[in-house]
């Protein structure tokens, strides 16, 4: 099972009950089967140890019923493997009683359909919470504070699904330093709907970058209102140096232009006489592929799926 012999008295501490079942009973089943899916073999032990109940599981009852059905909500199959690799134990997570149930929650209050599997993979924990209580305390507390609508607050939970589990104190926080910033009530709730991640980011990193903003860019706030994303770059590492490029070359650009594209891309078009609007890339979402990577592993793994032992004991 590649288990250090290190972490086997963690794993028995943790799951005793896997002393009862037999080597070539569900334990060998499961572990085929998520390395059949294209869980990395390497990975296998550390899964393991973090998460030893995945040896009690059947194939056929829990496992691949978890793993067709976030199939069914888009999730491919390669993307549901890296999500185990990293968070097995969100195959404790009840399918009918848990997951089903949270996935209905998440479109009844304003997510799309189109976009539960992006949802899912930012932030696999969504779908074992308690979360009917969860998004109906968050949705008031920002409707009290910035007048989110329905359709706002799904918009936020696509972008940015830990806004869940967020604390009321942070986002209070976040909220007060943009009105001291100058920016109205109204502003606010369209900087929080573009970009969530506004009301979750180091206070002492934002206050860098609006300081540099207000005294070394000479532009006007509804700028940040239109790319509220600029608080997310690093001050030193990327505004800074392209500001003072783009200063050097006597171009005027949109913060979007300046910030929303890779150091190549970037460079490339440092070496322009003229802003190409057409050349505006959308703002950065998440990508769902990112979790689908091409890897090699030690070796492949065919998978009998009609074949589902029962738990054996000794």
């Amino acid at each position: 099972m590649d288990i250090k012999p290190n972490d086997i008295p963690r794993v028995l501490e943790k799951y005793p009950e896997v002393l009862g079942y037999k080597l070539e009973g569900t334990m060998s089943t499961s572990v085929a089967y998520l390395v059949g899916i294209g869980v990395s073999r390497r990975e296998i032990g550390g899964l393991l140890t973090k998460y030893p109940e995945v040896l009690g599981m059947r194939v056929g009852r829990v496992i691949k019923p978890f793993v067709e059905y976030l199939e069914s909500l888009g999730i491919p199959t390669l993307a549901v493997a890296r999500l185990i690799e990293k968070r097995p134990y969100i195959l404790g997570f009840g399918l009918e009683d848990q997951i089903k149930p949270n996935v209905k929650f998440l479109t009844e209050f304003g997510v799309r359909e189109a976009s539960i599997s992006s949802v899912i993979a930012q932030y696999p924990e969504i779908i074992g919470l308690d979360l009917g209580v969860k998004l109906h305390k968050q949705q008031n507390f920002l409707t009290s504070l910035v007048d989110l609508s329905r359709e706002d607050f799904g918009k936020v939970i696509e972008k940015m699904p830990q806004i869940v589990s967020l604390s009321s104190t942070a986002v209070v926080k976040h909220v007060d330093f943009l009105k001291r910033c100058g920016f109205s009530e109204k502003q606010v709730k369209k900087m929080v709907v573009g970009c969530p991640q506004l009301l979750a980011l180091n206070m002492d990193i934002m206050k860098l970058n609006f300081d540099y903003f207000q005294g070394k860019m000479g532009r006007e706030l509804d700028e940040l209102v239109d790319f509220p994303a600029f608080f997310t770059y690093g001050l030193e590492s990327t505004i800074r140096p392209r500001h003072q490029m783009v200063v050097k070359k006597g171009l005027e650009c949109s913060l979007a232009w300046l910030l929303n594209c890779s150091d190549a891309k970037f460079d490339q078009r440092m070496r322009y006489d003229t802003i190409d609007l057409d050349e505006m890339e959308d703002e950065s979402s998440f990508d769902i592929n990112t979790l689908i990577e091409p890897r090699n592993n030690e070796s492949d793994s065919d998978y009998d799926e009609d074949e589902d032992s029962d738990d054996e004991y000794l």
